[in-house]
């Protein structure tokens, strides 16, 4: 299917593993009811949100091609995407996290392939196009937020994940599957739903991707911005939903300032929420993102970001003090007792990089079984290995050819003869290679001769820890796409039916001339076939309101009768509101 997408300026620079999360966009198979959802909604939106949402808005829909009366296509979007810089992608449904922040990072917008049913055309529990396309796009036509979007999704590739964040992911994507599928039992959607509560109940500690997720949550999904008072709606979620939109500027919904502690309030995905953040400016989400980024291992390093990465149990990188980076799935490290780390170890393939690009000859082909290496500087000597001269080295007899003992603070001793080194290009050593080689802790042999070579990293300290490799080159398989797929809505006879008529009015209003007599066949149909549809009637009433002809009158009336089904009755309010308002 992939070979199926055009790829653009843009997009053509994201990183293979990222390209199996992307999907060509089912157009054809969008029927002229999703056609009539999308169209509804926007309408409705364009209407309200002129008044209540950031002046981005307007503006930015004009700018990213995004139409009123028809689902957008990807190709359409992406000629107008890539004036501002950015493009857009397909997706099934929800993708990992990490993915979603990475294609970020590359001004990639991702866009859920769906469109929501008529059922759930006031809020969905699933991404769709009308939340993705409609929501995200208009926003990012402002420079300033667009940057932070960018920012957000570099620093959020990097957040360092836990095994339950994946186990959440899946139990909430399945969750928004089951919701949207109207072929789904309640029994199915129950455990679903109590599947999804129990991990969040006992998630523990919040990992750094389910905090990053959240501030996510709580701009890009869910913000207001402006004052406490009087906000302004530019969060994506709110943007493509008729019924938040208008319930979250209500008193129902507590606003409160947007802070870093935004990072430890979870959320459910699955209702509208009770509690919103408001920015008081788009340079705030940045000033609250680069705060919560200086708390982040990538930025912080050290033993606690070792054990973040061994508890997520995910490929992951460390980089040391000299720049040589190591990434693996990390299972060991060993700390001395001033919580300082003096050895790391990974399991499995394992790559080292500098600058984020792979050192020649040590990819996961060399490094097939892991990689361990001390940290820190030689016990007794102030002067690092890192910082020390050719004439130091040779004075402390680490020279090619020499047989030489290293001990580092807190025991780890390296025994063996060096066979050459790895320096940077500004002369920095990065890495000294051994053969005949014990490494050992106390008592604890931690490698030994007939083991090979032996690969020493150097480096006095970790200076970062992060989620992924360092050289994206270096590992061929990064990221899992779902096993569960989006469920594809299977429409019986008569369903086709209802959509056929859905398909003469488009037909219909696309004329010059509104072919009442026609109008008047599909109405008799509808009314004796599909009596509790009630979008399509609304369709027709805009087409002979103020016509004066026998056919308004019946329309309303009918449409009268289906407001009495309560579910309905503001849907169809807001339609006629808007109808009546914009024919006058």
């Amino acid at each position: 299917m992939i070979k199926a997408i055009k790829f653009n300026e843009v997009t053509k620079i994201l990183p293979k593993h990222l390209h199996k999360f992307i999907v060509k966009q089912p157009y054809e198979n969008y029927t002229a009811q999703n056609q009539a959802v999308w169209r509804y909604v926007m309408r409705m939106n364009i209407d309200y949100l002129s008044k209540v949402a950031h002046e981005s808005y307007l503006e930015g829909l004009k700018k990213t091609g995004i139409s009123v009366d028809t689902i957008p296509k990807m190709e359409g979007m992406n000629r107008i995407l890539k004036d501002i810089g950015w493009a857009a992608v397909s997706v099934d449904g929800f993708i990992p996290p990490n993915a979603f922040m990475e294609f970020q990072a590359y001004n990639v917008l991702v866009i859920a392939s769906d469109i929501r049913t008529l059922e759930h055309i006031e809020y969905t529990p699933a991404p769709d196009i009308i939340h993705e396309a409609a929501g995200h796009a208009p926003i990012i036509a402002n420079p300033e937020y667009a940057e932070y979007l960018r920012r957000f999704g570099e620093i959020g590739s990097k957040a360092i994940s836990s095994t339950k964040d994946f186990e959440i992911y899946e139990a909430i994507r399945l969750l928004s599957i089951l919701k949207e599928d109207p072929s789904s039992s309640e029994e199915a959607i129950d455990n679903a739903q109590q599947k999804v509560e129990e991990i969040q109940n006992n998630m523990g500690e919040l990992s750094e991707m389910a905090q990053i997720r959240n501030l996510h949550w709580w701009t890009v999904e869910y913000g207001l911005i402006g004052r406490l008072e009087n906000p302004k709606i530019y969060g994506a979620g709110l943007l493509s939903s008729i019924g938040e939109s208008k319930l979250c500027l209500t008193d129902k919904v507590k606003k409160v300032p947007y802070t870093i502690d935004a990072a430890d309030q979870n959320f459910d995905i699955t209702k509208p929420q009770p509690q919103l953040f408001v920015t008081p400016d788009f340079a705030h989400l940045s000033f609250i993102l680069e705060e919560f980024a200086n708390k982040m291992a990538l930025r912080k390093g050290g033993l606690k970001g070792v054990k973040k990465l061994i508890e997520s149990n995910n490929l992951g990188t460390i980089e040391l003090s000299t720049g040589i980076q190591i990434s693996g799935v990390f299972t060991n490290v060993i700390s001395d007792e001033y919580n300082k780390p003096i050895y790391i170890q990974t399991t499995g393939p394992t790559a080292l990089a500098s600058r984020d690009k792979e050192l020649i000859g040590h990819g996961i082909e060399y490094h097939s079984e892991g990689f361990g290496s001390p940290i820190g500087k030689l016990k007794g000597i102030n002067l690092a290995i890192e910082d020390m001269s050719p004439k130091d080295l040779e004075v402390y007899g680490i020279y090619e050819g020499k047989r030489t003992t290293l001990l580092f603070e807190g025991n780890i001793k390296v025994e063996g003869e060096v066979i050459t080194g790895k320096r940077d290009l500004q002369g920095k050593i990065l890495l000294i290679s051994f053969k005949n080689c014990t490494v050992t802790h106390n008592e604890n042999i931690l490698f030994q001769p007939e083991w090979g070579i032996y690969d020493m990293a150097i480096g006095k300290k970790i200076v970062s820890a992060y989620a992924g490799p360092a050289s994206l080159n270096s590992f061929k398989n990064i990221g899992k796409v779902s096993d569960e797929k989006t469920h594809k809505i299977t429409y019986n006879k008569q369903e086709l039916k209802l959509h056929k008529l859905y398909e003469k009015v488009a037909e219909i209003r696309s004329n010059e001339n509104i072919d009442v007599e026609k109008l008047t066949s599909i109405f008799i149909n509808l009314k004796a076939n599909y009596p509790s549809d009630w979008l399509l009637p609304l369709e027709i009433f805009e087409l002979v309101y103020n016509s004066k002809s026998n056919l308004e009158l019946e329309v309303l009336t009918h449409l009268s009768e289906i407001k009495k089904i309560s579910k309905y009755e503001q849907l169809i309010n807001n339609g006629m509101i808007l109808i009546t308002s914009y024919k006058e």
